[in-house]
């Protein structure tokens, strides 16, 4: 799921994470906006407001919702930059420090919330949205920019475009890949409202308040370890096979020479 790039990659693989990271980032979305009323999965609405008091002169008000752009940018920017980093050092596994990083935040931001004022809710907003920033980027750069999981504008464009596209096969005789893309932008914004669906549940009934994010986190993790398991369990299957043909092939060698 995490360790498949380039070629490797398949629509499965794909959906395996457009599945997880959707689902956290309906999470964290419901759960920041019931919390301090604003949205933490995206940046288009901070952005004209940004807008808005900078012209108004308001530039108090205006430099938070600049904080907000830029919580984002630079969680996009971190996650990059250390994935680049453990490429050069070889590492296999490239994108657990981003999302372990990712979980801490919801963790402290869950953690902190039980003790009054030790967050103030522009904080809270910040770290959500930085940590979003960080999902973004290295789901991006996982699947070559296929899966986007934090925000819908651009999901809910390409899939109209590509609902249209089904119409007119002469233009476009690839129907089987677009269904494919169809699909995998349908489980998105599934799941995405899965998440936020269960998030909203999470805060409001069952009382977890900020707390809920800790579920978003456990999910991030549980994914991590499973991803790890399963590809040392393939490893391990594939020097045993290696092992199997190498010793079959001793032994023929061994018996032709008889």
């Amino acid at each position: 799921m995490f360790r498949h790039q380039g070629k490797s990659r398949t629509l499965e693989h794909n959906l395996q994470i457009a599945i997880v990271l959707s689902f956290v980032a309906g999470v964290v979305n419901v759960t920041g906006f019931l919390s301090i009323k604003q949205f933490t999965t995206n940046v288009t609405g901070h952005f004209a407001l940004f807008i808005y008091d900078v012209a108004n002169f308001e530039f108090g008000k205006g430099a938070i919702y600049f904080l907000y752009l830029f919580s984002f940018l630079f969680g996009s920017f971190s996650s990059s930059f250390l994935i680049e980093k453990f490429r050069e050092t070889k590492r296999l596994n490239v994108y657990v420090l981003p999302t372990s990083i990712e979980s801490l935040i919801l963790i402290t931001i869950a953690a902190f919330s039980n003790f009054e004022n030790l967050l103030h809710p522009d904080l809270i907003a910040c770290m959500l949205l930085f940590a979003m920033g960080l999902q973004n980027s290295y789901v991006t750069k996982i699947s070559n920019a296929i899966v986007r999981t934090t925000h819908l504008t651009g999901l809910f464009t390409d899939l109209g475009i590509e609902l249209s596209q089904l119409f007119f096969p002469k233009s476009h005789p690839h129907r089987e890949k677009i269904k494919a893309t169809i699909k995998l932008r349908v489980y998105i914004i599934s799941c995405f409202f899965l998440g936020g669906l269960i998030g909203g549940f999470l805060f409001t009934r069952i009382n977890l308040k900020l707390n809920t994010l800790i579920f978003g986190a456990v999910i991030l993790l549980m994914t991590l370890f499973y991803d790890d398991f399963k590809f040392r369990l393939i490893l391990k299957k594939r020097k045993k096979t290696a092992h199997n043909r190498k010793y079959n092939a001793l032994r023929l060698k061994s018996g032709s020479s008889k």
